[in-house]
């Protein structure tokens, strides 16, 4: 029998990202990570990496870049990070709510959506409770349960 995990996802021809269904739409256009740290403060790059670090220690995972976010991946995107001058806010798909100092909204997309926005200003803002949070966003990205 097969699971959620074992189907093949479709790859968009014009810009190589992968998706759970065939013509999802998207925002199609290849763009570099460096673009969203053009102009920004040095401490929004080392507090994304501090974010990135803690999303691929999870295991393995696609980060890339779009117009407007950065994207992290398993299976489906499950985490993502806007940066803007003064912070970066980080968005993360939960199953339940969460608590976190740095936590500033939670949007409800159904009995176990829950998308959490948390806002972080440097690199220590991602401490072991961050890292708890995402570690259970990475296994919704996987789509295993």
């Amino acid at each position: 029998m097969s699971t959620v995990s074992d189907r093949e996802l479709w790859t968009c021809s014009k810009c190589g990202h992968a998706f759970v269904t065939a013509n999802l739409w998207h925002s199609c256009g290849r763009f570099e990570l460096d673009d969203h740290f053009r102009d920004r403060p040095t401490e929004r790059r080392a507090t994304f990496d501090a974010f990135a670090d803690a999303v691929t220690s999870c295991g393995p995972v696609t980060v890339y870049a779009q117009k407007t976010r950065i994207v992290c991946q398993v299976r489906v995107r499950f985490g993502s990070a806007y940066v803007r001058r003064r912070w970066i806010d980080v968005a993360l798909w939960l199953r339940h709510r969460e608590n976190h100092r740095c936590l500033i909204k939670v949007d409800t997309y159904g009995p176990k959506v829950f998308m959490h926005v948390y806002r972080l200003e440097n690199p220590a803002d991602v401490d072991d409770g961050l890292r708890a949070h995402i570690a259970a966003a990475y296994i919704v990205g996987c789509q295993t349960g």
